[in-house]
């Protein structure tokens, strides 16, 4: 029975165990792979309920919100950056990247958001995996789909370094 743990733990790095999880801020996970062949999942379970709410569910009906990230005159932007939800609504959040360069959007709370943007710093190429966040490359097109059950003033940025700080963020407010 000894052997038993030792061999599963060495089949596993045989076979090249491609994920390994790690508590990471909350509502917010990352795909390191960045061409190491492994992945680590940073974050919580994806129907979990955060402070800014939960992921849609599909079979419900939702108000669709069509969000632009662009770059313009040398500043970076969300066109709409102020958004008003009403508390329990679901919305479709239909992402356009029109710009030249990649983009996110990560839904959250300002304190989150503004904590993972310093993580970004060290890692930038860090790709998002969880239903609060998308990334695009240019002139390409995604989507959110989140419930907001609780109301307060909420955060999107685009946490890829340089950009919030260029002018990518915006603001939901629930009431």
């Amino acid at each position: 029975m000894k052997l038993l743990l030792p061999a599963t733990v060495l089949a596993a790095l045989a076979m090249g165990a491609p994920a390994f999880a790690a508590e990471g801020p909350r509502g917010h996970s990352h795909n390191h792979a960045q061409g190491h062949g492994h992945a680590h999942a940073h974050g919580h379970a994806h129907h979990e309920e955060t402070e800014f709410g939960r992921p849609g569910d599909p079979k419900r009906p939702s108000r669709v919100i069509e969000i632009v990230m662009r770059e313009r005159s040398g500043a970076m932007e969300f066109s709409p950056n102020s958004i008003q939800v009403k508390k329990g609504e679901q919305i479709r959040f239909k992402l356009r990247n029109a710009g030249a360069l990649d983009h996110e959007l990560v839904l959250g709370t300002l304190e989150e958001n503004l904590k993972h943007a310093e993580e970004m710093k060290k890692n930038p190429d860090m790709e998002h995996d969880d239903p609060n966040a998308k990334r695009l490359a240019p002139k390409k097109r995604g989507e959110i789909l989140w419930r907001f059950d609780k109301t307060g003033e909420f955060d999107f940025s685009c946490l890829i370094p340089g950009h919030r700080e260029a002018g990518m963020s915006g603001k939901i407010t629930v009431r």
